[in-house]
């Protein structure tokens, strides 16, 4: 979890040169975001300074954000917070519309590392926002960190019952096929059949799938192992809770989230009215 200035938003996100969905409503963005993505404050101080209203939805999954843009084809949002493979995704299916890049003026800014990836050559289609790691959280208090390693250790039977996963199917295969020896990006139909069938053996020892608000169950004991998103470990720690983040052998994953303008959608002068700064 990051602290974000007041700023950020209008930075990364109406400085897009925005396309909005209402028209007649010039004043108003509809946002789709990750949850925990923006702090409490923020969006009304963004008000409170542009005169721009922002309708903030949240969604938990790439999964759940995708199926309702394919629902509302009218252009029912302005902004959309995509991971990676589904920016490549939605960008070649039409559903996200190319940015006028001579309107972004803290473009320059960006890390180089972070664009041009294949997912999107050129950032025609969106811009990053946030990036992070998935590794595998432990309670220090009830396990030994040093006793895990790697994601194997999940497997463990005398962890029954007592694992978080991330509600996320392509982190959670990816942990699966890393445990295999495979990649985490592997296409080949055997390695991701056999992956899941690995998945299936860790079952039991599953308690929770939280993309939500994937510190709590650290924080209130209801957990004491499993995956965890190096921001939500932040927030576990600052809150008292004894969890340690181990990158296990084999790797992790390192993810990205960018901002994208959805397609349909009209043109509107709200993403004009503040500087990217």
């Amino acid at each position: 979890m990051k602290k974000w200035s007041r700023h950020l938003l209008a930075a990364g996100a109406l400085a897009l040169g925005m396309s909005a969905a209402h028209a007649s409503d010039n004043d108003t963005l509809y946002f789709y975001n990750w949850t925990e993505y923006v702090p409490p404050g923020l969006l009304e101080q963004f008000t409170k300074e542009t005169g721009i209203k922002v309708i903030y939805s949240t969604y938990e999954s790439n999964e759940t954000m995708y199926a309702k843009l394919k629902t509302y084809k009218d252009g029912a949002y302005d902004l959309v917070v995509p991971s990676t493979y589904y920016v490549d995704k939605m960008r070649k299916e039409g559903m996200i519309q190319k940015i006028d890049k001579s309107k972004l003026t803290n473009f320059h800014n960006l890390d180089p590392e972070m664009l041009n990836k294949p997912f999107d050559p050129n950032n025609d289609y969106s811009v990053p926002y946030i990036w992070g790691a998935t590794a595998i959280g432990v309670n220090s208090d009830a396990i030994d960190p040093k006793t895990i390693t790697s994601w194997a250790d999940l497997w463990k039977p005398e962890y029954k019952n007592s694992l978080l996963l991330t509600d996320d199917a392509r982190e959670v295969f990816q942990m699966a096929l890393r445990k295999l020896g495979y990649s985490g990006n592997t296409t080949d139909p055997k390695e991701i059949e056999a992956a899941y069938e690995e998945l299936k053996k860790l079952m039991p020892n599953v308690a929770a799938f939280n993309s939500d608000n994937p510190a709590n169950p650290y924080m209130e004991g209801e957990v004491n192992l499993g995956m965890v998103w190096n921001g939500s470990a932040f927030v576990a720690r600052q809150a008292g809770t004894p969890l340690e983040v181990v990158w296990p052998k084999g790797g992790g994953s390192v993810w990205m989230d960018s901002r994208a303008s959805p397609a349909p959608a009209i043109r509107s002068e709200v993403g004009r009215t503040v500087e990217a700064s």
